[in-house]
């Protein structure tokens, strides 16, 4: 174990923890300042749920693409962060498949320090491809309810199923089922529904599919490819207009050498006439 810069914290690097909210509160800036320097961003994978290949990446990041485009579209004050360890006062370190969190900033972050941002997490998706089910399935329906976090959605890959879970109003905390409507699970604190379409998770506003960013760039190609195609057209029409004015102006001027001759015949024939 290390000293953090509070003597009455100790940071355990083997299961690091931010300090209780009351510890907290007795630090100092300059305290608070170094112990957040010490807090790890990162860890080896046997300290955590080791990596699950692309089944389990794609839809993990996927949805930060999707879910960040649009709010900055909608210039809404909301941070969507993946894989992001998350530090509730004294409480063991965890990194969700994708968070988020309202009327805050989005701005990079190394971790989530709820004593530090003033507010712990709205919404927290979980993608279950291989790891363990009563982890996602279980554990964190029990862990994320005591913690406050408003929303919890379970991707379940393997079995294309959505499990959405909300906070009840009443005490003790604890989830409620979101039941889907027209398949779609609706999520108040994204104001989005979540649903499966080919096999891929979905993000819905008022039904329409928010597209991801290949999409975005399929659909930017088939633009652009299309007005280069237009182009091309406009082009070959502007070629063919120019060559027909040629065409034209060299039958005017054909038309006018004959004119013009023909008025000398007749001026040739009037002084003959004489």
């Amino acid at each position: 174990m290390s000293q953090s810069s509070d003597p009455s914290w100790v940071l355990d690097p083997d299961d690091p923890r931010a300090p209780p909210q009351e510890i907290w509160d007795r630090m100092s800036p300059e305290q608070r300042s170094r112990l957040l320097d010490e807090l790890p961003s990162e860890f080896e994978p046997s300290e955590a749920s080791p990596p699950e290949g692309d089944y389990h990446a794609e839809p993990v990041y996927g949805s930060r693409e999707v879910l960040r485009g649009h709010f900055r579209r909608m210039r809404r004050r909301i941070y969507i962060g993946t894989d992001l360890p998350t530090y509730y006062p004294g409480e063991r370190v965890f990194a969700p498949d994708v968070l988020a969190v309202l009327d805050v900033e989005d701005h990079p972050r190394n971790y989530w320090m709820v004593s530090e941002e003033g507010k712990g997490l709205d919404f927290v998706m979980e993608v279950h491809w291989r790891g363990r089910p009563r982890k996602d399935f279980e554990t964190n329906v029990a862990r994320y309810a005591s913690l406050g976090i408003r929303e919890y959605f379970v991707f379940d890959v393997r079995r294309l199923r959505i499990r959405a879970m909300r906070l009840a109003d009443e005490a003790p905390r604890a989830y409620r089922p979101v039941m889907p409507q027209g398949g779609l699970y609706a999520s108040e604190v994204l104001g989005l529904q979540l649903g499966i379409d080919g096999g891929k998770l979905r993000y819905y506003l008022d039904t329409a599919p928010l597209p991801y960013a290949e999409e975005l760039i399929e659909r930017l190609n088939a633009v652009s490819d299309e007005l280069a195609a237009r182009a091309e057209q406009e082009a070959a029409r502007a070629e063919q207009e120019a060559a027909r004015a040629e065409q034209e102006a060299a039958r005017a001027e054909q038309a006018e050498a004959r004119l013009q001759e023909a008025l000398a015949e007749i001026e040739r024939l009037k002084r003959r006439d004489r």
